[in-house]
């Protein structure tokens, strides 16, 4: 133990020592809460609308209001001919054209109404597939709206609209536990694995491997420092995410501590691991890079699992982020209580030993 406690003095000094890291760690999360959520969105707003109206009648003056009022649409222009409008399309200055037929009042009096016809930039397919969404219904919203505006009973009034978890709708609300995630990432498998290597190259790990410090007590001492590190960092981002976007836990806050300090444990081991693997900063940086990619991009983060391919699907249970991701969103957003949660703890804990155990197997003493 008084040998444990040297080391980790001395991480503890070469940590305080260096005039980035401490920064980094109160200034990252900091950041990196109030930028991401913002920008890390799916929501599609501000679809750029030009409309081409055939028509010239009171009917389609009113669908041009309804598109010019809802806040999914900048209306950008009105014009008499289709190639003005494909025009902006093509320059990029509009996402959709809706075009309005000639007689399209008369065929909605008369009661053979005439299609109207919407053209989508789908190069994002995304913001192209939902702004043709959006545009849709409110199309349908405002053709129902004039079509049964004599009727006793509208429509809307018979459907109750209830959305659990997320009322508001929010993106973000959705994004914000999930990146905790990447934060741990970076904090806790980064950093210990650059600095791991940093010594290597300036030879301070040569010193160590002559002395008779076992590679046990060795590895424990670099990974606690970044596992308090990892719990400071996450309660400076909960408590810019209760202040700035007032979005606070729905489940209790020590299953989130928890659940984070079992993923700490995973992905402090496994960034020495990559350190033990690699020779210079460099091989770890591009060894590092490539993993948090995968553990990004097939954890659910982004994208839901579900909608991935079976072969993919089936990869993402041997990720250990995928079972934090679900576990953050679950406690966070429904108030998921530790045993509804209790096999991506049991998944986080035998991730947490294998890459533990390997970071400590992986590192050679050199005699």
């Amino acid at each position: 133990m008084s040998t444990l406690k040297v080391l980790i003095r001395k991480e503890v000094l070469q940590f305080k020592r260096n005039t980035f890291l401490p920064k980094l760690v109160v200034v990252f999360p900091v950041m990196m809460m109030l930028v991401l959520p913002w920008v890390t969105t799916m929501d599609v707003r501000h679809v750029n609308v030009s409309v081409v109206d055939n028509d010239h009648s009171t009917f389609s003056t009113r669908l041009i209001n309804r598109i010019a009022a809802n806040d999914y649409f900048t209306l950008q222009s009105v014009t008499t001919s289709f190639d003005l409008s494909m025009q902006q399309l093509e320059d990029g200055e509009v996402d959709a054209i809706l075009e309005i037929p000639k007689d399209y009042e008369k065929s909605f009096v008369t009661g053979n109404l005439k299609k109207v016809n919407v053209s989508a930039n789908s190069v994002n397919s995304i913001k192209g597939s939902l702004g043709n969404q959006y545009l849709v219904q409110t199309l349908s919203g405002a053709i129902n709206e004039m079509r049964n505006s004599n009727a006793p009973v509208k429509n809307g009034e018979l459907i109750a609209i209830q959305n659990r978890y997320n009322p508001t709708l929010e993106y973000r609300n959705f994004m914000i536990p999930g990146l905790l995630v990447m934060l741990l990432i970076i904090i806790t498998g980064f950093l210990p694995a650059l600095n791991f290597v940093g010594e290597k190259e300036a030879g301070t790990i040569e010193q160590i491997n002559v002395t008779p410090v076992s590679r046990f007590s060795f590895t424990l001492a670099k990974l606690i420092v970044y596992w308090v590190a990892g719990l400071i960092v996450l309660t400076l981002a909960l408590l810019v995410i209760w202040l700035v976007y007032g979005l606070t836990s729905v489940g209790s806050i020590l299953i989130i501590y928890v659940a984070a300090f079992l993923f700490i444990l995973v992905i402090s081991g496994f960034g020495l691991i990559a350190s033990n693997l690699s020779s210079t900063m460099q091989q770890a940086i591009f060894f590092m890079f490539f993993f948090v990619m995968v553990f990004m991009l097939m954890s659910g983060l982004f994208t839901p699992t579900e909608s991935m391919p079976k072969w993919a699907e089936y990869l993402t249970y041997i990720l250990p982020p995928r079972y934090f991701v679900s576990t953050m969103r679950a406690v966070f957003l429904k108030g998921a209580t530790l045993y509804d949660m209790r096999y991506n703890f049991y998944a986080l804990a035998v991730f947490a030993i294998v890459m533990n155990l390997g970071a400590a197997l992986t590192y050679r003493k050199q005699s």
